[in-house]
């Protein structure tokens, strides 16, 4: 375990640790604030190290909570095994709960982006004593719900064409200069047309995950797991756990009305709107989504 004093989080003490789950993995973890405070977990997205958390917004959510976030499996510093020891992605839910369990955490509030809240929406189906509250943003809802009123399938638009087209090149042997240039056009995209992107804010940002990782290669193990076991969002309808949908009017992958579809499928959802969010989150939209987050996990405190 390493403590440290980090000028990025505004020098608040972290503590770095690794935890082992199933499956003979290990994967890393970060806490940083005051551990009395409310726990408040991050769930990262798929392919991707929890250093996706911006600085900035784990200095913000710590001030009123004990924020961890961490590296799913085959990411950043953890295990990476999945040719040898494959798994479905409904596994990753189970490590979010095993990390708690590590750091002795009975309940906390869980946020996840992306593929992270399909796992808070896993969680909320099998762990829901554990979470104290959920927020979820950037997320479809788990196939096999009901139709909603108002929204047929047909009103649930897919990825933008360009993502679609990068996505095709997932996996691809580059070398580190190719790879940078390529990760870079992928934030270009995710982070919408309303917001402006700066190339050299998300150039940094993955320079820092190729030197915590260790290499440049792109991890692709989420997009080859099993993705049996989904098909549960009838179930949402018996949630009680209080949960926070954030409508990311930008965002090019699960774009409007996919946030009303989520929300009204879970009757204990208040649906948000954060103005300019899209599937990527520059500086200029922490301040906003923090206090989101905050505000909600205010509520049930």
């Amino acid at each position: 375990m390493t403590r440290k004093t980090d000028p990025r989080t505004g020098g608040l003490r972290s503590t770095e640790t690794f935890v082992e789950v199933a499956d003979g993995y290990r994967l890393w973890v970060e806490s940083t604030g005051d551990p009395g405070r409310p726990a408040l977990l991050l769930v990262m997205g798929a392919n991707a190290s929890g250093l996706g958390w911006p600085d900035e917004l784990v200095e913000l959510l710590s001030r009123d909570h004990f924020v961890i976030r961490y590296d799913h499996r085959d990411t950043g510093r953890s295990t990476r095994a999945f040719h040898e020891r494959p798994y479905p992605i409904r596994a990753l839910a189970g490590d979010a709960v095993a990390i708690l369990d590590a750091l002795r955490i009975a309940r906390a509030h869980v946020v996840g982006m992306s593929l992270g809240g399909t796992l808070v929406q896993l969680l909320l189906l099998d762990h829901a004593d554990r979470l104290a509250s959920a927020t979820i943003f950037g997320s479809a809802l788990l196939g096999g719900a009901p139709t909603s009123p108002g929204i047929s399938d047909d009103d649930l638009p897919g990825p933008d064409s360009r993502l679609l087209a990068l996505w095709a090149e997932l996996g691809q042997e580059r070398d580190p200069e190719a790879e940078l240039r390529w990760r870079v056009e992928h934030w270009r995209v995710l982070n919408g047309d309303v917001l402006p992107f700066d190339d050299q804010e998300f150039a940094d940002l993955e320079r820092r995950i190729a030197a915590h990782s260790g290499t440049w290669h792109s991890p692709a193990a989420h997009a080859l797991a099993d993705q049996s076991g989904m098909e549960r969002g009838a179930e949402l309808a018996d949630t009680s756990v209080p949960t926070l949908v954030i409508d990311a009017p930008e965002d090019p992958i699960v774009p409007p009305p996919h946030a009303t579809r989520l929300a009204r499928a879970i009757p204990s959802a208040t649906l948000v709107t954060v103005p300019g969010l899209g599937h990527a989150l520059p500086r200029a939209i922490v301040p906003p989504l923090a206090a989101a987050i905050t505000a909600h996990t205010r509520r049930q405190s």
